[in-house]
């Protein structure tokens, strides 16, 4: 009898082993870090879906645990599963504006993220996701967000309203 109650506390005490880890609880950040990029895939896909109707963001599982990685869901390829470095130039662009996007979602009132800065990648667009990707900008900017984008895109100039243009004047 003692030795069963001695192995019950023994599982209970290997368990809390097993995911808070030792020394430092190293395993327990990486754990509950693992949740939040969890939360953030899920508020990226919302932006994702808007962006591509292909691709969800999903969490890789380690022991069916979740990791500080993700992959994508081939939504087209019956969710086959994909590392976002299978993807094209075009298709990693909307990738990274759906969690950037997903990022400012966790504005707070404390700390309110008002203000959205991209540069580079436009170019690895072709038009209709250009145009797809503006309109999500868009949409950003009319929940009253600012968005700022650094490019030398020349399809932006059309869309885009203000501007600053940066000229060199020379040494």
């Amino acid at each position: 009898r003692k030795l069963r109650k001695a192995e019950r506390e023994a599982r209970v005490w290997s368990t809390l082993h097993q995911y808070i880890g030792v020394n430092n609880g190293g395993k327990f950040k990486q754990f509950a870090q693992a949740l939040n990029l969890g939360q953030l895939l899920d508020k990226a896909n919302v932006h994702l879906g808007r962006l591509s109707k292909r691709y969800q963001l999903i969490p890789r599982l380690e022991n069916n645990l979740p990791t500080l990685e993700f992959d994508l869901s081939d939504l087209w390829q019956v969710g086959e599963r994909l590392a976002p470095r299978s993807l094209s130039g075009g298709e990693r662009f909307l990738v990274s504006l759906s969690l950037a996007l997903g990022l400012s979602d966790f504005r707070a009132v404390k700390m309110p993220i008002e203000t959205l800065l991209l540069g580079e990648g436009f170019g690895t667009l072709d038009p209709e996701t250009l145009g797809v990707a503006l309109d999500a900008l868009s949409q950003i900017q009319a929940d009253g967000r600012q968005v700022g984008i650094i490019s030398h895109v020349v399809g932006l100039q059309e869309r885009i309203q203000a501007r600053i243009k940066v000229k060199p004047l020379g040494g």
